[in-house]
Formats: C-alpha cells, structure tokens, sequence
C-alpha cells in the first residue's frame, strides 16, 4: 500500500508539472462578438436604461489575456459596463469600479464572457441632428488597432413631474403632498404627490400638456382645485411605477385628441397617449406598468377625445374618495378612446356618470369596462372585447353595491345602456349582471342591438330573470348571441395586438338613429353602420 501511495503521487506531480493553464497569452485581435452594434432602446434625459447585453468570445486554442477593454469617450463616457461581473478600475478613487477602463482580463481558449450595457445621459450629451448618444467599447491587442464594439441610444427630452422634497437626510425627506378629500371615516385623505402648477418653476404651465415633449409622470400628479387639465392632440405621457394621474373633486380635464390622418388606423399622430415610461419594446404589452388615471370630479365639463390608455393597472377609475358614503357623482364623457393591456379593469365606474361612444377595449385581468355600485351609464358604438389568458376574465360587468370587509353597500344602477356595442371576448361568457337581493334598489339596464358572447353551458342561466335576452323586451332588443366561436364572431383583423378593426361586415342590424357620428376613424356610418367603434371598410 505505501508503494501504491507513491506511485500515486508521483503520477500527480508528473501530471500537474505540465500544466499551462495559467498563462495566459496577449490577445492579437482575434475576438468574435454576438453583435458588431448594441442598440440601446430610446431613452428619457437623465433616466437609466436597461441593461443590455453584449458576448464576446475567444474561438481560438490558447488562453488570452485582453490588454484593456475599455469605453472609447473614457471616463467620460455616459455609458457604464460591466465585464464577468467586474466594474473595472476606480478611476475617481470611490472604492468601486467606474465600469470604463479593464485591464489584463483574461479569457480561456474557446471560452466567452459576458459585457453587460447601460447608459444615463441627458439630451445635451447627444448628437443635436438626431438625438443619438453613441460610443465603442474598445478590445485592445498587441496586433493593431482595436476591435471595437459601437453603442448607440436615443436620448429624449422630456418634461419630469415628480414630488418636490426638502432636507439632507435620507430618512428626514419632506415630500410635496396631495389632498385628496375626506374619506368614509371623515378623514382627509394625504399623499406624498405633485399638485400641478401653472407657474412651476422649472416647467411652466404644467396644466396644459403639448404636444412639443414627453411627459414623465413620478408619482401621482393632482389637477388641484377648481382648476383644468387641457391635454393637447398628439401628446405623450408615461408614468413610472406605481405613478398616475388624480383629477380631484372641483376640477376638470379635457384632453383633445384628434383623428388619426386620413383615418389611417396606424397614424397615431393626433392621438394622446398615456403608458409606462420603459420605451424598450420589450415592455410593450405589460400590463400593469404604472397606476391609473382617477376621476374624483363630478364636472359636466371633463371630456376625453382620441387618448389610447395602455398597460396600466386600472385604466380609467372613476369614484369618490369617500366611495360607500359620498354623495358627488364622477363624470365623464369619453370618445374615440382605447384602453388595453391593464392588469386589473380598463374602465372600473363606482356610483359614477359615464358616456361613452366609439369605445374601445382589449385585454383586461378582471373586466374591460366594470360599472359597479350603481350609477348612470350609456355607451354607443363601442366594442367592449377580453382576451385575458383566463377563465374568470369579462368584457363588461354591471353590479349595484360596494362590499367592504364588514359592509356590503348598495346603490342603484339608474341605468346601463348599451347601444350598437359588441360585448366579446375569449370566454364563453363575457357578460356578467351582478345584481344584490335588495328588490327595493333600481337596477335598470338596457341592451339594444348589441353582439354579446354568451354561451349558456349546462342551461346555467336559463331561469335567471337578468339574462332573458329574447322575451326581455324591457331590457334586451335584437340581441345577436354568440354562442360559440363560429356563430357571430366579430372576427377582429388581430386581437393579440389590439387591432380591433372588423376584417369581414358583420351583416347585423343596428339601431341607425344612434349612427348617425363617424366612427372612431372618423369614417362614415351614413351607409350600413357595423356595430362597434369601427366601420367595416372592404
């Protein structure tokens, strides 16, 4: 056994004097790259990008040493690397890496490493002629020049809103607040948020909103007082996370959208558009970016024309502070308008007034347009659609009362009219009546010429007095059922992008006096009006 031990060791000793593993060649140029160019998404002055990713990959047989990986503007340069999870040399001598300059980073034979990317810049560091911020990352070699990486990202100017704080210390922030009224409880209810200004200092008149920059909401932004939000065609607002839009109890808003040019479905030139503030195309479609845009005011006089809403959590929430116990309606006349992609409702309506016409909804975690506790309501020409990847997901929802944990608070559904509408979606069921057992509360509704998807599995509502959609002849008149996908399918051009528009005539009847308005391309209706919000166009 001790001749065995040592036989082992000298084969070990033998073996591991042969060993080059460790040393390490200048590189001579020879790196290959996942990209020659790395496209950072368009990016808000002064806001962080994403991180990007660029491979990099050492194809030959030898070990290598990179002299310097570095960023070609240097320790100037707006972008920041990281290399392996490196942050490169201290530069300014903060004790960390300032993600510019590497040295002497290694890379084993048919081995890769990893550079991850991102920018911070402001639109003055940019190109003046096309908003470009660019840059390379540089590979140095013993052989010649570099090999180089180009970097390249739009920087946009934007107007920021975000709460003003005081103080030095971290943990002893003031915050600008919002009042938001009194609650159920009789308490006025605060909030760290932005009042909007006419004579901000740094953003002027931040009660009209143009269509010359982005707007970049943090937090939520309040339309105070008595006074008006106007919204400019063809503005852009983004809300971060967790940030929106509060219209309060005396004051209004008006957004003027207008007409895409020459009812060109694809020109959103006029449209206003609210969303997130990640531009890069991955957010897209995520829902649930940022919060929602709350109408508190009862004004007459607020009125939303041609605004596109995505990825919010809610949408369009319409209610009182005080939602059980006050007394003020919220209302709102919206046209020409489409919500999509919010996590939880496009348009939720508690003890509110809403009217709507050429309406459109898609893709909603609980409901497209849910009109609960009540209220007034009366919707033509609107296409009310939920593809939500679920089973419990509708189109439109209807209820009369407000359940909180200990009280169910109920109020009466004045009226719900729906007129030309398409109710539709992914469900076999896409309308739900929710009604409480109070007999002595009015819970009136009206659907008139309207296409519902409503499959009546295992006769289930057969007997339910609330869905008699043909001997009903107070609350349904020439109602089309679809039953099933074959049979009045609305046969949308491409619900997974939200494209709404119908690809074939429906060849249903309509209530014709409630036609007589373009629809939300601003195309006639003077022949043969479709239902919904968009005429079909052969």
């Amino acid at each position: 056994m001790r001749y065995l031990s040592l036989l082992v060791i000298v084969l070990v000793l033998s073996l591991t004097s042969c060993r080059n593993d460790f040393e390490f060649e200048p590189s001579t140029g020879e790196l290959e790259f996942s990209k020659d160019t790395v496209y950072l998404d368009t990016v808000f002055s002064n806001v962080g990008s994403s991180t990007y990713r660029l491979k990099v990959y050492n194809r030959s047989d030898n070990d290598i040493s990179i002299p310097q990986i570095r960023l070609a503007k240097g320790t100037a340069s707006k972008y920041r690397i990281m290399v392996d999870g490196l942050t490169g040399e201290d530069a300014d001598n903060s004790g960390v890496g300032d993600g510019k300059i590497f040295n002497n980073v290694e890379m084993l034979a048919n081995d890769s490493l990893f550079v991850f990317i991102e920018v911070t810049a402001d639109v003055a560091s940019a190109n003046p002629t096309d908003f470009l911020y660019t840059d390379k990352i540089e590979f140095t070699n013993i052989s010649g020049a570099p090999q180089d990486v180009d970097l390249v990202t739009l920087i946009q100017d934007a107007i920021f809103i975000y709460p003003q704080r005081s103080g030095t210390n971290p943990d002893e922030y003031l915050y600008e607040a919002i009042n938001l009224g009194l609650d159920d409880a009789n308490e006025e209810i605060i909030s760290i948020g932005s009042n909007l200004s006419h004579t901000d200092p740094v953003n002027g008149d931040e009660l009209h909103w143009t269509a010359a920059k982005p707007y970049v909401i943090y937090g939520y932004a309040l339309v105070p007082g008595t006074e008006t939000l106007v919204v400019d065609a063809g503005a852009r607002v983004h809300f971060h996370a967790n940030s929106g839009l509060i219209v309060g109890p005396d004051a209004k808003i008006q957004i003027n959208g207008g007409n895409p040019p020459g009812s060109d479905y694809e020109d959103l030139t006029n449209e206003v558009i609210f969303e997130g503030d990640r531009l890069e195309p991955l957010y897209t479609d995520v829902p649930g970016q940022w919060g929602t845009l709350m109408i508190l005011s009862n004004s007459t006089e607020n009125t939303i024309n041609h605004l596109t809403i995505k990825n919010a959590t809610v949408g369009i929430l319409m209610q009182n502070i005080a939602t059980a116990t006050g007394t003020t309606i919220p209302n709102l006349t919206i046209t020409n308008s489409q919500i999509y992609n919010c996590s939880n409702v496009g348009i939720l309506a508690r003890k509110a007034q809403l009217t709507g016409s050429n309406l459109v909804g898609n893709y909603c975690g609980q409901a497209t347009l849910a009109c609960t506790y009540g209220g007034t309501y009366n919707f033509t020409h609107c296409t009310f659609n939920n593809d939500w990847n679920s089973s419990r997901q509708v189109a439109v929802l209807l209820s009369d009362y407000f359940e909180t944990e200990d009280t169910i608070y109920v109020h009466e559904l004045t009226q719900a009219n729906f007129t030309n509408c398409i109710i539709y979606g992914s469900n076999q069921i896409e309308m739900l009546l929710d009604k409480t057992t109070d007999s002595g509360v009015a819970f009136n509704y009206f659907f008139n010429n309207c296409l519902i998807r409503f499959n009546n599995i295992n006769n289930s509502f057969t007997n339910n007095p609330l869905y008699q959609f043909a001997s009903d002849a107070v609350h349904y008149s020439d109602i089309f059922l679809a039953t099933n996908s074959q049979i009045n399918n609305p046969k949308f051009v491409d619900t997974d992008i939200n494209d709404m528009r119908l690809s074939e005539d429906l060849n249903l009847a309509t209530e014709t006096s409630a036609s007589n308005f373009d629809d939300i391309l601003g195309i006639s209706r003077a022949t043969s009006p479709d239902l919904g919000a968009y005429q079909f166009v052969p």
